[in-house]
């Protein structure tokens, strides 16, 4: 049985009222940022709840993501309940410009896109009174207070969707139990991706009758999508050469990178690395270390071929990952091999490839422990084990087939649970189809 809904707290009222004297200055932040991108002051203006587009007529149902992978992930949901729901309407927020060209190239029939309004009294309400949401739907942790009160205070039903929530911030809000408290009792379901996150919740006071364990969202996701003009280019200038990919790294992981590249040029000196750093505005420091090392290097951005004598292609793009997973399916994934805590290997599954890890994976625990059971994944922890583990998977065809057979058999086990989910949120929600 729920129990009654927890009341503000000093906490909450203090932060509404900074939230509202601090909001010229976090526009004018925030503003900067999206000009950068070439937003227009139009779109800009969505941040403080200045809608640029009419609320469409009957049911909407809101989504708001913050990154883009939260975003994308969402995408694939958003199309299936529309096929349940075909009276309703969408609408996707988020509050960067990566993430909004990136929704626009594939949003979901019948959805639109703006940017998140800023947490505070006047751009919340602004956006409330025009998109009048019938539910609204947070993905992983985006805990805003001002948003989420004035939703429940509006009648909004509200769910958290594959709730994240790591060890440091839960102790954060043990400190403050009836904000958080307050905060969490704003949802009327809290769904999340596995059992040790749902005990963190409970233990900063959510409602266990709101807690459920579900499974992370990102393994029903669409495939990441395929550039086959790209594609095709790539395999002509490669020539049939072997090639591996080095995805999502982050600084300190492109050191080990290379190291293990310049030991498997030992036994395949036609190889080529395919080089993803995590985040592509860092090309010139990971450039650098290329050079530091000696190999020869091409960039995606500088335009520039992959001849007979380049040894690394750096791809220091945005949007283009489902095509180099396309290009190879062997395929390190980084955000692991430091305390980072991983990165998807859904995508790298659904694309045919297999996947090699490092040890620190633990935003994905739930995941790559059952993948690395069936031998979808493999864990290496340094460049001496990732040099041996690509070199097995490059000398022995059968063994490679064998780990993409069994990380695409894991991908398909976990596609079967959209529909669930689509009925979860619907019923906690209120969402029932309509004729």
């Amino acid at each position: 049985m729920t129990r009654p809904v927890a009341a503000p707290t000093a906490l909450f009222r203090l932060y509404r009222g900074a939230a509202t004297l601090l909001s010229p200055l976090a526009y004018s932040v925030v503003s900067r940022k999206l000009r950068r991108h070439d937003v227009s002051p139009r779109r800009m203006h969505e941040r403080l709840g200045n809608a640029s587009e009419r609320r469409p007529t009957g049911r909407l149902i809101w989504f708001h993501a913050a990154s883009v992978g939260e975003s994308l992930s969402v995408l694939t949901l958003i199309r299936h309940m529309g096929d349940h729901l075909t009276d309703a309407e969408f609408l996707i927020t988020s509050g960067t410009a990566t993430s909004a060209a990136l929704i626009a190239r594939r949003l979901p029939p019948r959805t639109r896109h703006q940017f998140v309004p800023l947490d505070a009294p006047g751009p919340v309400s602004r956006f409330y009174d025009h998109w009048r949401p019938d539910a609204g739907i947070f993905v992983e942790s985006e805990l805003w207070p001002v948003i989420l009160s004035e939703g429940h205070a509006r009648g909004v039903p509200l769910a958290l969707l594959n709730a994240r929530l790591s060890e440091k911030s839960a102790r954060g809000w043990q400190k403050v139990p009836a904000t958080a408290r307050f905060i969490l009792d704003r949802f009327a379901l809290l769904l999340t991706q596995n059992a040790e996150i749902a005990d963190r919740l409970l233990s900063i006071g959510a409602d266990p009758a709101r807690v459920e364990v579900g499974s992370n969202l990102k393994a029903t996701s669409a495939p990441l999508p395929v550039d086959h003009d790209t594609l095709q280019h790539l395999h002509r200038d490669l020539g049939g050469r072997p090639v591996w990919v080095a995805s999502s790294t982050h600084p300190g992981e492109e050191q080990v990178v290379l190291a293990a590249h310049e030991q498997l040029l030992k036994s395949h000196p036609d190889l080529c690395l395919l080089l993803v750093p995590r985040h592509p505005e860092r090309g010139d420091e990971v450039a650098a270390l290329v050079r530091e090392v000696g190999l020869r290097m091409a960039r995606r951005t500088a335009q520039e071929t992959i001849t007979a004598n380049i040894q690394v292609y750096m791809a220091d793009t945005l949007g283009e990952t489902g095509t180099w997973y396309a290009l190879s399916p062997l395929v390190f994934l980084g955000g692991s091999l430091l305390p980072i805590g991983g990165h998807n290997p859904y995508e790298v599954a659904q694309a045919g490839a297999a996947v090699m890890t490092g040890p620190h994976y633990a935003n994905f625990a739930e995941t790559y422990a059952p993948l690395i059971e069936m031998g979808g994944a493999v864990e290496v922890s340094d460049a001496a084990e990732l040099a041996a583990g690509m070199n097995r998977w490059l000398d022995d065809p059968q063994a490679l087939n064998e780990a993409r057979a069994a990380a695409a058999g894991f991908v398909a086990q976990q596609q079967d649970k959209l529909a669930g989910l689509v009925s979860t949120l619907c019923t906690a929600l209120g969402l029932a189809p309509r004729a």
